[in-house]
C-alpha cells in the first residue's frame, strides 16, 4: 500500500534534504515511519488495544569531520530544509574525527516476501478474535494451566529511506506479525510460567496454536520442581535459553565495543574462540529472517558475515564509522532505533548455524545432565565486557537420553568462551527470538558447566 496521496513520500523527504546540501559537507537523511498495533488479553477478555503510527527524519551533516545531528516529526519539506540547517549548526560544535564519513549508497536487490499489503488490511476485529482463540488454545491445552499472565497478537507496518550526498534514495518496507503467550500452570500452591511465540510476515502465516501449545507444556513440566545438587555437568540449552547467551555475547561482537576496550574478543581474530562444531554467522538477507532488510540504517547493502568459523574468531560487526576506524568496511550492521538516533552497530540476523542432530538426538548424547529452560537476572548477572557470568534458571534433569523431573532455584556459572570451547554439539532446529535485532540458535549441548543449587 503506497503512502498517503499528497503526503511527501518518506524518499521525498530524503531527496529533499541531500538538496539543501552546501559545498563539500556531507549530508545523509534517514526518514522512518509505520503502524505498531498490539492486543493484548487476558481472562476472556481485552485487557489492551494499542494502536501507534510515526513518522520522522533524522538528518546527520559531516563537515570538515565534524557530525552534527537534527531529526523531527513528521515534517513538510520546508521543514526538512530547517532540519539541515539546525544539523548543520550542531556540526560546528562538534570534535573533528577524520573516520566521520558518509557511506556509498547502491541500490540493493529487493528481498521478496519481506512486505505483504493483505497484512495492512487486516482490521482490528479479526486481530482481537484471533488473540481470544489464542489465549483460549493455551488454557485449554493442558489440565494444570488454566489462566496465563498475558497473551497477545500484535503487527506492525514499517517503511525506511534513506538519501545522502553519496548517493540514494533507497527504500523499503516491510510487515511483521507477533504471537507471545505466557502460561502459568497451578497444582497444590505451586505456579509455573511458560513463555512461547511465534513470528511471521502476516497474520494468515502466524503459526500461534502450536505457540499456545508449547507455553502451556512449559509451564506444566516445571511443576514439583526441586532444587539441585551443586556440581559440573554437561548442560543442554534449548534454543531460547542459548539465544539468550548469544544475546550478551553479540556486544562483544560489535566493532563499536571493540574500539571502547569493552569487548573480551578484542585481540582475537584468528585465534580459536569456541569448540569447532561452533560457526556464527550475520545474514542481514536470510530468506524469512526475522531482521532481513536489503540495507541497513545507513543504506549499506546487507549480506552474510561469517564471525565465528569452526570455532576460530573472523572478525566483527561493523557500521561506516567503526569499520573506517578500524581499516574495515562496513558489513551493513548500522542500526538505529528510529529517526532521533545517529547509527549504531547492531546485528540482523544473527546465529549459530545449526548442525544435523535433532533435538532428541542431542538429549541422547548428553548423558546425565541439566537442560536449561529458561535464564533468569542475565542483563545484571552476565557482562559481555569480561564474560563472566552467574545467572539464574530452571529446567529439568535429562537421564536415559530424556527429559526427567524438573529443578527450580538453580544458578549456572561460566564464561562465555568457557561456553563456546566447551560445546560439543549443536542440534539442526534452528529459531530466532526479538532480542536486539533478530538473534537465534538451535539446541546446543555444552560439555561442562557449574550448576549451583543446595
Amino acid at each position: 500500500m503506497s503512502e498517503n496521496a499528497g503526503v511527501p513520500s518518506l524518499a521525498d523527504l530524503c531527496a529533499r534534504a541531500v538538496r539543501a546540501a552546501r559545498t563539500g559537507e556531507g549530508v545523509e537523511a534517514y526518514a522512518g515511519g509505520g503502524r505498531h498495533v498490539d492486543v493484548r488479553v487476558r481472562a476472556g477478555r481485552v485487557e489492551s488495544l494499542t494502536s501507534a503510527e510515526t513518522r520522522g527524519v533524522g538528518v546527520r551533516t559531516v563537515i570538515d569531520g565534524r557530525v552534527g545531528y537534527a531529526y523531527a516529526a513528521d515534517p513538510s519539506l520546508d521543514e526538512v530544509d530547517a532540519l539541515v540547517d539546525a544539523a548543520r549548526q550542531s556540526a560546528a560544535f562538534a570534535e573533528p574525527d577524520e573516520f566521520n564519513v558518509l557511506p556509498a549508497i547502491e541500490q540493493a536487490e529487493p528481498l521478496s516476501g519481506l512486505y505483504r499489503e493483505t497484512q495492512e488490511l487486516v482490521p482490528a476485529e479479526r486481530k482481537v478474535s484471533t488473540a481470544l482463540e489464542f489465549e483460549r488454545a493455551a488454557v485449554s491445552a493442558h489440565p494444570d494451566v488454566r489462566k496465563v499472565r498475558s497473551a497477545s497478537i500484535a503487527d506492525a507496518v514499517s517503511r525506511v529511506a534513506i538519501a545522502s550526498t553519496s548517493g540514494g534514495p533507497v527504500a523499503y518496507e516491510r510487515t511483521d506479525c507477533w504471537a507471545s503467550v505466557s502460561a502459568i500452570a497451578e497444582r497444590d500452591g505451586e505456579m509455573q510460567m511458560g513463555f512461547e511465540f511465534a513470528l511471521a510476515r502476516e497474520l494468515d502465516d502466524l503459526e500461534w496454536e502450536p505457540a499456545a501449545r508449547g507455553a502451556a507444556e512449559r509451564a506444566a513440566r516445571l511443576l514439583g520442581g526441586e532444587q539441585p545438587k551443586s556440581e559440573r555437568l554437561p548442560v543442554v540449552l534449548d534454543p531460547g535459553a542459548a539465544t539468550a547467551f548469544l544475546s550478551v555475547l553479540a556486544g562483544a561482537l560489535s566493532g563499536e565495543a571493540v574500539l571502547k576496550g569493552r569487548s573480551p574478543l578484542a585481540s582475537m581474530v584468528g585465534q580459536s574462540v569456541g569448540s569447532p562444531a561452533l560457526t556464527l554467522i550475520d545474514d542481514g538477507r536470510l530468506p524469512g529472517g526475522t531482521g532481513s532488510a536489503p540495507f541497513d540504517d545507513e543504506g549499506v547493502k546487507t549480506g552474510r558475515t561469517l564471525l565465528v568459523e569452526a570455532g576460530v574468531l573472523r572478525g566483527f560487526l561493523h557500521n561506516t564509522y567503526t569499520g573506517a576506524r578500524s581499516g574495515r568496511p562496513s558489513t551493513g550492521n548500522a542500526g538505529r532505533s528510529d529517526h532521533r538516533s545517529v547509527p549504531g552497530v547492531s546485528p540482523s540476523n544473527l546465529s549459530f548455524e545449526p548442525g544435523t542432530l535433532s533435538a532428541e538426538e542431542i538429549l541422547r548424547q548428553a548423558g546425565r545432565a541439566v537442560y536449561v529452560q529458561d535464564v533468569t537476572g542475565l542483563h545484571s548477572g552476565a557482562s559481555s565486557i569480561t564474560g563472566e557470568f552467574s545467572v539464574g534458571a530452571t529446567g529439568l534433569v535429562v537421564e536415559g537420553g530424556a527429559l526427567g523431573r524438573p529443578l527450580r532455584e538453580m544458578t549456572v556459572a561460566s564464561t562465555l568462551l568457557e561456553v563456546l570451547s566447551g560445546v560439543r554439539e549443536v542440534g539442526s532446529d534452528l529459531r530466532f527470538f526479538p532480542m536486539g535485532g533478530s538473534i537465534g540458535a538451535p539446541t546446543i549441548l555444552v560439555g561442562e558447566m557449574t550448576i549451583a543449587g543446595t
